[in-house]
C-alpha cells in the first residue's frame, strides 16, 4: 500500500510499504478520508511536545482524523464488523490501568495516540489498523467527508459542553479556525448566542458566511457580558484574556494549545467564582458528534476547502493552498486519489 510517512522536520516520502495485517482484536480498514490537522502540522515542523518528551520519533507516520470500511478482521473480533463504515477513536488506552478501568482510557498514561503517540501508524495510508474497540460505526446518513470530521467535531462537542450553555446565553469563541467554528456550530445548536473572535479578514468573513452574525477581532470586541469564553486559539495571551472576559461565576473552557507556556492570573478565576475546564480529546464525545451530524443539527462540511491525495500531503503541511481550495480551514486526503 501506499502511505505518507514523515522522515523528519520538513521531510517526508509517499512509500510503498506492506499492507497491515489485522492481529487479535484488531480490524484492517480500507481508509476513505483524513483530516490534516493542526497537531499533524507541529510534527511536520518539529515543534511538537511528543517529539521532545518521548513520545513519538520520526519516521512517522501522521493521520488520526479518519473514516473507512473495515475490509479485514483479526482474531476474536466480531465478524459483523466486517464490510462496516467506520470512524476510530484516536486515544487507545492499555485497559488495565485505573483510569482505563475507569473509563479514562483517553488520559491513560500509556495510551497510544493513532498517528500522533507511541508508534501507533496513523491513517495518511490507504489501509490503517487498528482495534475494533476503537471503532465507532457511521450511518448511512454520515458520508465519508462527515466520518473524517467526527474526531475534531468531538473535541469541539466537548468544549460546548463544558460551557454549559444555557438558551439565550451569550458564548465567545476565541480562535475561527477548524475547532473553533466547530465549537461555534455546537453552542448555536444549544441555543446560545454565539460570538467569534479571531484576526484575519478571510477568516471572520468565512465565519459570517457560516451564518455568524457576531464575528470580532480584539480591537473591536464589544463590551459584552459573556456566560461561557472557550479558547481555541493558539496565542499565548489569551487563556488569560479569557478569564478577563467570562461573566462572574461564568464557565471558561480550554482546547486551543499555544507553542509557549501560557500565564493564568488564578486570582482572576477564584475572585470571579469562574469554572475552567480543559479538553483533551474526542473520545467521550464521539457517539454523540455522530448523532448531531445524522440528524443534520451540525453541519461541517463547508469547513473542508480541498480533498487532496497523498502526493499533495507535504506541501499542504508546509502550508501550502490547493489549487482552487475553497474557504474553509480545513484540508481532507483521499489516500486512493
Amino acid at each position: 500500500m501506499r502511505a505518507f510517512v514523515l522522515t523528519g522536520p520538513g521531510t517526508y516520502e509517499v512509500q510503498d510499504l506492506p499492507a497491515p495485517v489485522a492481529g487479535p482484536g484488531e480490524v484492517v480498514v480500507d481508509v476513505e478520508r483524513v483530516g490534516v490537522c493542526g497537531t499533524d502540522v507541529e510534527f511536520f515542523t518539529g515543534e511538537m511536545a511528543y517529539l521532545h518528551q518521548g513520545h513519538a520519533a520520526y519516521p512517522m507516520r501522521l493521520g488520526h482524523e479518519w473514516s473507512g470500511r473495515v475490509t479485514a478482521l483479526g482474531d476474536g473480533v466480531d465478524p459483523g464488523r466486517l464490510g462496516r463504515r467506520v470512524m476510530g477513536d484516536t486515544m487507545l488506552g492499555c485497559g488495565t490501568c485505573r483510569r482505563c478501568l475507569l473509563g479514562r482510557g483517553h488520559v491513560c498514561e500509556k495510551r497510544q495516540e493513532v498517528g500522533i503517540r507511541g508508534a501507533r501508524p496513523g491513517a495518511l495510508a490507504e489501509q490503517l489498523a487498528v482495534p475494533a474497540t476503537s471503532l465507532h460505526t457511521l450511518p448511512d446518513s454520515v458520508d465519508a467527508v462527515l466520518g473524517a470530521l467526527v474526531e475534531p467535531g468531538g473535541n469541539a462537542l466537548r468544549a460546548a459542553q463544558a460551557a454549559a450553555p444555557r438558551p439565550g446565553d451569550r458564548a465567545l469563541v476565541l480562535g475561527p479556525g477548524t475547532i473553533g467554528l466547530l465549537v461555534a456550530m455546537f453552542l448555536r445548536a444549544a441555543g446560545a448566542e454565539v460570538h467569534l473572535m479571531g484576526v484575519t479578514d478571510s477568516s471572520l468573513a468565512f465565519a459570517r458566511g457560516l451564518g455568524f452574525a457576531h464575528v470580532w477581532t480584539e480591537g473591536n470586541l464589544p463590551d459584552l457580558p459573556f456566560d461561557s469564553v472557550v479558547d481555541a486559539s493558539t496565542a499565548p495571551h489569551l487563556p488569560n484574556r479569557a478569564l478577563e472576559l467570562v461573566e462572574p461565576a461564568g464557565r471558561v473552557v480550554y482546547i486551543g494549545l499555544a507553542g509557549e507556556p501560557a500565564r493564568l492570573d488564578h486570582r482572576t478565576l477564584l475572585l470571579k467564582d469562574v469554572t475552567a475546564v480543559g479538553v483533551l480529546s474526542a473520545s467521550p464525545g464521539l457517539d454523540a458528534t455522530i448523532k448531531a451530524y445524522a440528524q443534520g443539527s451540525v453541519d461541517p462540511r463547508p469547513l473542508v476547502a480541498a480533498t487532496v491525495g497523498l502526493d499533495e500531503v507535504g506541501p499542504v503541511l508546509a502550508g501550502e493552498r490547493p489549487a482552487g481550495a475553497g474557504p474553509g480551514p480545513k484540508i481532507h486526503v483521499d489516500p486512493h486519489q
